[in-house]
């Protein structure tokens, strides 16, 4: 699983005035929760980059004050008009203590049904899973090599590893082959 540092300074101040103060120097005002304690930090945005604007599942080890916190992006604010970083809110990763975040879904297989023509159309991009951080992966795979044409698979068709739940409601579909107009015009003619 990838990881990612980011070097944070603990905020001794919080509210909004310290925030925009934060802000108005540079930084990102964040809080970490999850563990023992709530632990308000400013960082450089720059840092978060990577994290924020990547498909792929990351965890952040944040050094603050000679400790490394391990944690997972929880959400992210920002600018309605500048989209400029706001806030950012981490989960940290306690051990043997569950958790849920969001896992991107990934395709392996070929679909019989792309093979003569159908139209491969991903639904879904990530599931939302409640896991512990020693069970966590950082994407889930579902099979597509029986999907025929018209075929839709579903979440109860993903399959996880123990110690991994799927909370997303089991008869959403994630992937579809769609039959192509020409070849619908084939069968009726």
């Amino acid at each position: 699983m990838e990881k990612v540092i980011i070097k944070a300074n603990t905020r001794a101040e919080v509210g909004s005035t310290a925030a925009k103060s934060s802000r108005n120097n540079g930084m990102v005002p964040g809080v970490i929760y999850g563990g023992k304690d709530v632990i308000h930090f400013e960082a450089d945005p720059v840092a978060f980059r990577y994290v924020i604007y990547s498909p792929d599942f990351k965890i952040l080890n944040v050094e603050l004050g000679g400790k490394t916190h391990k944690c997972i992006l929880k959400s992210t604010q920002f600018h309605p008009i500048s989209e400029k970083i706001e806030h950012i809110d981490l989960l940290e990763l306690v051990d043997g203590q569950t958790f849920k975040c969001k896992i991107p879904l990934r395709f392996k297989g070929t679909s019989p049904g792309v093979k003569v023509g159908g139209k491969f159309v991903q639904k879904l991009r990530v599931i939302d899973v409640k896991t512990t951080p020693d069970k966590l992966v950082n994407e889930l795979f579902a099979d597509i090599s029986s999907m025929e044409l018209g075929g839709t698979l579903r979440v109860r068709d993903i399959q996880v590893n123990d110690g991994i739940e799927i909370t997303n409601p089991p008869a959403i579909p994630v992937a579809s082959i769609e039959i192509p107009r020409a070849l619908r015009n084939q069968n009726q003619g």
